[in-house]
């Protein structure tokens, strides 16, 4: 009687030790997958800046975003990769939707929910757009077809996965100043 009291007061050792120590590997694995993933701010701070990128002869990704944007953060890994292996051939250019200084370009590329990717040609045209969550695959076939100088990417116009909606403000109607003549 007593060995198996014993018994099963070491095999519930072992077993609270294995407990703790699978804990243990998987903060360990989270906490450096964390590390290693970019933010969007890192991608952001990271970016050739869209005068530059619409000047400078390559091609261009556009990434629309927004920090608060649930599906931005979890493609921010996906880009950073792509980034990693285009990224000297494309300009990858992150533009935050808060920002008003990026109103005309939000208007003009029809942002109307986040994430918003635009493939630009080397002359700033517009080749295609894809909004929401994506997979690497589809990403990267643009992208490496963007980087060989063709015209016609392979995935156009896709609208997949979850989105984060966005309504970019209306301009303010201007108004003529009144002039007195005093």
């Amino acid at each position: 009687m007593e060995f198996a009291s014993t018994n099963k007061t070491g095999i519930r050792l072992r077993n609270g030790l294995i407990a703790l120590a699978t804990v243990a590997v998987a903060a360990l694995v989270f906490s450096v997958s964390r590390a290693q993933s970019p933010s969007l701010r890192q991608l952001a701070a990271d970016a050739v800046p869209l005068d530059q990128a619409l000047i400078n002869g390559k091609p261009t990704f556009v990434e629309f975003y927004a920090d608060w944007c649930a599906s931005c953060q979890t493609m921010a890994p996906v880009v950073a990769d792509l980034k990693n292996r285009y990224g000297d051939k494309v300009n990858f250019v992150m533009l935050n939707v808060d920002n008003p200084r990026w109103l005309p370009e939000l208007l003009k590329y029809e942002v109307d929910g986040i994430p918003h990717y635009a493939f630009l040609s080397p002359k700033g045209k517009t080749l295609t757009s894809i909004i929401g969550l994506q997979p690497e695959t589809v990403m990267a076939q643009n992208l490496q077809v963007l980087a060989t100088g063709s015209r016609t990417l392979p995935k156009t116009n896709v609208t997949a996965g979850r989105t984060s909606e966005f309504k970019p403000p209306q301009p303010k109607p201007t108004q003529p100043r009144a002039h007195s003549n005093s």
